[in-house]
């Protein structure tokens, strides 16, 4: 899926795919059978000895597709740091010597074992055919490489620039609600103003300065408590918040400002039209390879207010969580007479 875009900045490892992983190996191998298809038709040959001309193409081309893909998983690490146009033109010469090599041993074992592989050309034009055929086959491969790794990396960057204007929008409004929490307080409670300036202080040193795109759930919770905790001061009793998440794993990664933003609307949506108030639940626990994460408040009959902010935070989290995980994710919305619930469901997946 997301996965580090300082690797990709480096050129190289987002151009050359893994020759090492088997799926690589077995579109490599595909492609390879398709080629030696392709040459047999062009070959003219008698329709009775298709079959025969095709295997011993096939030999040839697969022995080189496999012996080229173990080329390159060996010199992986070595093409990854060279940068984009050196690995072009390390990748080509070294593939080009391996069809040369394999050329010139098949042709050699041809004039020593005759009656198993049979050659019907000269020794010169087979190694130049052979040249000719492999310079453009991994020229077009080596192309196509380059473009798809182009057609990546545009997409990595676009979905950066969507997340940081997503980001963007929901920073602001978390902190011009913080700060007007805190405006009501410096009339009523000084004190309790100060503590809740020191704790937005923390908030912004811990997320509102970070880079990333992604955070740590603990830390992600972090920031959804100090926010409580803002909350807590200036509605009391009023307002609960239940976590219930012990069960999850604090190390893994989830996109960043996702919980508070929905705490902030469980509280303003929720809690604060309620006179006496009530219970918000956060509640989390990971299935399998997954995480489930939900938020839970009770809701006042016939009490609403606009539903522009709550649902501009659920659309952003959808489309964050779309550009993090794909179709791997879910934000499912649980709407009733008394009670309003948000789920999260995303893959478990943790700093390298």
């Amino acid at each position: 899926m997301s996965a580090a875009p300082d690797s990709q900045d480096k050129g190289s490892q987002a151009y050359l795919p893994d020759f090492c992983a088997a799926s690589t190996v077995f579109v490599v191998v595909l492609i390879a059978e398709l080629i030696a298809i392709l040459l047999t038709l062009a070959a003219h040959t008698i329709p009775e000895l298709f079959l025969v001309e095709l295997a011993r193409t096939s030999l040839f081309v697969q022995w080189l597709a496999i012996l080229s893909c173990a080329v390159m998983c060996l010199f992986r690490t070595f093409l990854e740091s060279a940068g984009t146009s050196r690995a072009f033109v390390l990748s080509f010469l070294i593939l080009e010597l391996v069809c040369l090599v394999l050329a010139e041993l098949s042709f050699q074992l041809s004039l020593a074992f005759p009656d198993f592989i049979t050659i019907h050309e000269a020794h010169h034009l087979f190694i130049l055919r052979t040249f000719a055929i492999s310079s453009i086959v991994i020229a077009l491969a080596m192309r196509y490489l380059y473009v798809s790794s182009e057609w990546r990396r545009s997409i990595v960057l676009e979905a950066q620039a969507r997340i940081s204007a997503l980001q963007a929008l929901i920073r602001p409004h978390f902190l011009f609600n913080s700060m007007n929490t805190i405006a009501s307080l410096t009339r009523t409670d000084p004190q309790q103003a100060e503590e809740a300036v020191e704790d937005l202080s923390d908030l912004l040193r811990a997320n509102l300065g970070g880079s990333g795109d992604r955070t740590s759930l603990k830390e992600e919770l972090e920031v959804a408590a100090i926010y409580q905790r803002i909350e807590k001061l200036r509605l009391g009793d009023r307002l609960t918040v239940r976590w219930d998440v012990a069960d999850l794993p604090m190390r893994a990664l989830i996109p960043s400002l996702t919980i508070q933003p929905l705490l902030e609307n469980a509280i303003y949506h929720g809690i604060e039209l309620l006179p006496g108030g009530g219970e918000v639940l956060v509640a989390g626990r990971r299935d399998d390879n997954y995480i489930e994460i939900s938020i839970s408040n009770p809701v006042a009959t016939g009490e609403k207010r606009a539903k522009g902010g709550n649902q501009m935070a659920l659309a952003n989290i959808r489309q964050r969580f779309e550009l993090a995980y794909g179709n791997r994710a879910m934000v499912e919305v649980e709407e009733g007479e008394s009670a309003y619930a948000v789920r999260l469901r995303f893959p478990h997946e943790t700093l390298t």
